[in-house]
């Protein structure tokens, strides 16, 4: 049986959320909008099992074709991502040296993601937009110093994340990436979340990138340098994590800056990001107007 998948979208000039079912979208958004204003202050109550149960037997509102996928949660006050975090990654970067004892940390802004089935920008500044496919977890409840046998008790949902990066700007400094991770809508998150009930979600599932049907990256949770939980415990040792945080948890080998030479995406092609579980995250590429 499928965990139930929670959408924000926008349609009918406005922006809303709901359930996926067969067919299209149950709109919750229209009928508890006064409650749980969008999928943020859902997720800050661990309002899904309700909302889930409240849309049981329910027939599609509006039609898949009829919405437009927005990201999953609107306006995170943070957006973490974890860089190196599978260990052919750490040996990509050829200098022997074994995978260090931290992860390696930055930022992004939401203005950089776009939703689900809609375009990754390619910015007139460079050609060299990449992929990298990711699980990204949503913070459910607050926490500062978080012990790692805890740290799941602060997930709400999961989603997907292509970090798609521009790489020649992740070089533009000595010490950053910054820039190359931050472009407009050179990344996506979605294309829903799937609300977070036990470890075996994400103990040991597969994550995959296909690029035009071509399959770019492939790995497994179970193989991750840093787990879920220390990721969560490390970041939440220099910061508060709260509800709605984003934190997007590594990619593997495979990604586009790796291959010889160098294959970089272009307008048409079509990236689409799996995971056991958590579902299928496709975006075309078009480059910005």
């Amino acid at each position: 049986m499928l965990a139930p998948r929670f959408v924000s979208f926008s349609a009918e000039n406005r922006v809303g959320y709901g359930l996926a079912v067969e067919g299209g979208i149950v709109d919750l958004s229209r009928r508890f909008s006064a409650q749980w204003p969008s999928l943020k202050e859902v997720v800050a109550e661990g309002a899904f099992e309700p909302l889930a149960e409240a849309a049981a037997g329910l027939s599609a509102d509006l039609p898949f074709q009829a919405i437009r996928y927005e990201l999953p949660v609107a306006a995170p006050e943070k957006i973490i991502c974890v860089g190196v975090n599978f260990p052919d990654r750490n040996a990509e970067y050829g200098d022997g040296q074994a995978a260090p004892a931290n992860p390696s940390l930055f930022p992004r802004f939401a203005r950089s993601f776009t939703g689900h089935d809609q375009p990754l920008i390619r910015p007139p500044e460079s050609v060299q937009l990449d992929y990298e496919g990711e699980i990204v977890i949503v913070i459910g409840k607050s926490g500062r110093r978080i012990a790692e046998r805890d740290a799941l008790d602060h997930v709400a949902a999961l989603s997907l994340c292509n970090e798609g990066t521009i790489r020649d700007w992740v070089r533009h400094a000595k010490f950053n990436v910054t820039q190359g991770k931050n472009f407009d809508r050179s990344g996506s998150i979605g294309p829903w979340l799937v609300p977070f009930s036990d470890e075996a979600q994400i103990a040991d599932i597969a994550l995959t990138t296909r690029v035009n049907g071509e399959l770019r990256q492939e790995d497994r949770t179970s193989r991750m340098v840093f787990s879920f939980r220390r990721i969560i415990s490390y970041i939440s040792t220099f910061t508060t994590l709260v509800p709605g945080d984003i934190l997007v948890t590594g990619t593997p080998t495979g990604a586009g800056a790796r291959l010889e030479p160098p294959v970089w995406l272009k307008p048409g092609d079509v990236v689409e990001v799996e995971a056991g579980g958590i579902g299928l995250l496709r975006n075309t590429i078009a480059d910005e107007a």
